[in-house]
């Protein structure tokens, strides 16, 4: 089965802690094994990639039993049922549920404090955001706050790619081989930023568009053909044959061909079997390096998340 919403798995934490000290590590152990998860499941990641998905749902989970009193803390890092847990589990409940939580006045208040406005405006977000928080502290919500914050910020990504590759179609070409240039030079190649521009762009030998050095001292090469197309004209076989017959021509053995579409099957299968070092870069992999290099775009907009230092709190007076 797929890895349990947070949610499914209060009331399993809660029994695995039932009068035991337990930790997470083993909680989420227990519970993979209890739910059956494969090894995949069990390895599945955010889409941050910075944690385990099942270890952010599980402890999670651990966190609002928590808030509700469910669960105490006696040490760093162990939890165990408390007696308003062991109360409710001998009530044998199917499930524990939002609504089931906010009948425990310290959850009530937990859950106040994180909904409260506060005295700071909340600020502007747009429709992609909304739907991320529009279902916060429902019973419909089978999200951890991180899901939700990767979720968003996916969404916001994905839109930011085609806008990148709808603003660069509409460009000449010659913008188009200058933003090459930028990205080139972000990402540490050419040397400088004027050898790169003196290197790349309107050489038009024989399919090569330009040549970089791959190092600042120029030990080798890399020959780079561009091709500004509409998202529907793929680049086929035949282009990419042509370019790499340009590169045997100078004795090559390294060469981009970047588009800000994409490449046909053919094309990209035909490049598996060369001898020669050839990086096929479609218009995904233009914007995902535009956004990762920070060519044509800036950042308006940054969210800060801290976390308790517990260390802080172990120090000895």
């Amino acid at each position: 089965m797929s890895v349990p919403d947070f949610s499914q798995l209060m009331l399993p934490v809660l029994e695995f802690a039932a009068y035991e000290e337990k930790t997470i590590p083993k909680a989420v152990e227990a519970i993979s094994n209890h739910f059956k998860l494969s090894l995949e499941d069990r390895e599945l990641l955010l889409p941050s990639g910075k944690q385990r998905l099942i270890h952010n749902r599980v402890a999670w989970a651990k966190t609002y039993l928590a808030k509700a009193g469910l669960l105490e803390t006696p040490s760093r890092g162990i939890f165990i049922a408390s007696a308003a847990g062991r109360d409710l589990l001998k009530s044998h409940p199917e499930a524990i549920t939002l609504t089931l939580l906010k009948t425990y006045p310290a959850f009530q208040e937990y859950y106040a404090r994180s909904h409260s406005p506060g005295d700071v405006q909340a600020p502007q977000i747009n429709r992609s955001e909304d739907r991320n928080i529009s279902t916060y502290g429902t019973e419909n919500d089978t999200e951890t706050p991180e899901e939700r914050i990767d979720q968003a910020q996916a969404e916001l990504l994905l839109e930011l790619k085609s806008e990148i590759l709808e603003q660069t179609i509409k460009q000449t070409p010659a913008f188009f081989e200058q933003l090459i240039v930028d990205l080139l030079v972000a990402m540490g190649y050419g040397g400088s930023h004027e050898d790169t521009a003196r290197r790349l762009g309107g050489t038009g030998d024989g399919g090569i568009d330009g040549v970089i050095n791959e190092d600042r001292l120029g030990l080798d090469r890399i020959y780079v053909q561009a091709k500004r197309y509409a998202p529907h004209v793929s680049v086929g076989r035949p282009d990419v044959q042509a370019f790499v017959g340009s590169l045997v021509g100078h004795g090559a053995q390294k060469g981009v061909f970047v588009t800000t579409s994409s490449f046909s099957s053919p094309a990209m299968e035909y490049v598996k079997h060369l001898p020669q070092r050839i990086i096929l870069l479609d218009g995904s992999g233009l914007a995902n390096l535009m956004v990762e290099y920070n060519v044509g775009v800036r950042t308006s907009r940054q969210v800060l998340i801290k976390r308790i230092d517990l260390d802080f709190f172990d120090q000895i007076i």
